[in-house]
């Protein structure tokens, strides 16, 4: 096949809100089905494990976040075309080696291929050919240190830092195939703009020979980024995805699907947006979210320390979620201390929730360069979620 079309997807969570939904014949609206079915192929971020598992519906605090999710959910998924599953995540493990045991013996019932994670860190790794426009080679990877990294002979994620062996498989790829593709599931979450070790790691896999990343994780949409041939798409932000955690925080309930077209010289692509209605639990076609924007290096560095302030906002915000008997009455001091503790939970240096580089960044903003941005579109979106 010279031309083909691949259609992602953000964030699946068929559990909280969620959790039996997919029976709603009327879950997706009739555009929302009529796009996804519009592809060649549909990859779908499973954000979880499909495994029997004990109700968590109840859960509060940081037990909120456990995510997995009841094995029909795979009779849905092929239902609406989804023959390839990323896998790749930080809720993947939750269930442990059983629950991403039981999620690729499902995915392989359901006749669909898995991305990003398997039963040992070989399989893993192993990217997945398709031999259209001129091929393409597909990869998922995870950021450490919450997407649970496979060994030689345990089951879990493709760790986003493992640089040699990603550099490795990237040339391996293009070898026999024009394209290379990145599914990452990565960037810190509930912000506009991606942090800048976020912005250079995909980056580097351009430099390395991949030419399109496509990511997830964020839970809310963002920005991509164009390279002439090449192109990064930072967050598609959430799918079926509803949670408290989610409600805590700004457009969760937004996303985007995005369609690649590619044939054996070039590509082009084509977002869709969506928007969950809480009211009635259903995912219906939306505008196409304001973030949704090709912000160049030179506006990325007037717009980043805005986008920074505003992520530490959504930072604070969601530790009163979590923590609300450490953090509900926190002064500026006590956040300071938390965002500068060298063993913060989550915390990878220069890479992963790494304050001490996003907090005196974010400080930055009062000098005022963003104001001299021509993007009003993002400046707004960022400003809206600011509290004076």
């Amino acid at each position: 096949m010279n031309e083909t079309s691949l259609i992602f997807t953000g964030d699946i969570g068929f559990d909280k809100y969620m959790d039996k939904r997919w029976e709603d014949e009327n879950l997706l609206s009739g555009e929302v089905r009529s796009f996804l079915t519009s592809g060649d192929h549909l990859i779908v971020n499973v954000e979880g494990p499909l495994y029997e598992k004990k109700d968590t519906a109840a859960a509060t605090g940081v037990l909120s976040l456990i995510h997995s999710m009841d094995p029909k959910v795979g009779d849905f998924l092929k239902e609406i075309g989804a023959d390839i599953w990323n896998i790749c995540n930080n809720h993947i493990m939750d269930a442990g080696s059983e629950g991403i045991l039981s999620t690729l013996e499902i995915a392989s019932k359901q006749g669909a291929l898995t991305l990003g994670a398997g039963k040992n860190e070989e399989e893993a790794r192993k990217p997945l050919i398709l031999n259209e426009a001129g091929g393409i080679g597909l990869m998922g990877v995870g950021y450490q240190r919450a997407c649970r990294k496979a060994g030689p002979d345990t089951p879990g994620c493709f760790s986003w830092s493992d640089l040699d062996v990603i550099e490795k498989e990237i040339k391996e790829i293009k070898k026999t195939c024009r394209w290379c593709i990145i599914v990452a599931h990565a960037g810190e979450e509930f912000t506009a703009l991606p942090s800048p070790y976020t912005r250079k790691r995909y980056m580097d896999y351009l430099e390395m020979g991949a030419d399109i990343v496509v990511a997830h994780h964020p839970h809310v949409p963002m920005n991509y980024e164009t390279f002439e041939d090449k192109a990064i798409f930072y967050s598609l932000g959430n799918f079926i995805f509803d949670t408290d955690y989610q409600r805590s925080q700004f457009n969760t309930e937004s996303g985007l699907f995005l369609k690649l077209r590619l044939n054996e010289d070039s590509f082009s692509f084509e977002p869709f947006g969506i928007k969950i209605d809480r009211e009635n639990e259903r995912i219906l076609k939306d505008e196409i979210p304001q973030i949704f924007t090709d912000v160049q290096e030179e506006e990325y560095e007037k717009l980043i320390p805005l986008s920074s302030k505003m992520f530490i906002e959504n930072t604070k915000r969601q530790l009163r979620f979590l923590k609300p008997e450490q953090f509900a009455n926190a002064s500026e001091e006590d956040w300071y201390n938390n965002f500068y503790e060298p063993l913060r939970s989550g915390r990878v240096p220069g890479e992963c929730l790494d304050l001490q580089i996003i907090y005196p960044l974010s400080l930055k903003a009062e000098e005022g360069k963003w104001k001299t941005s021509s993007l009003e579109n993002v400046k707004k979106f960022i400003l809206d979620q600011i509290k004076e």
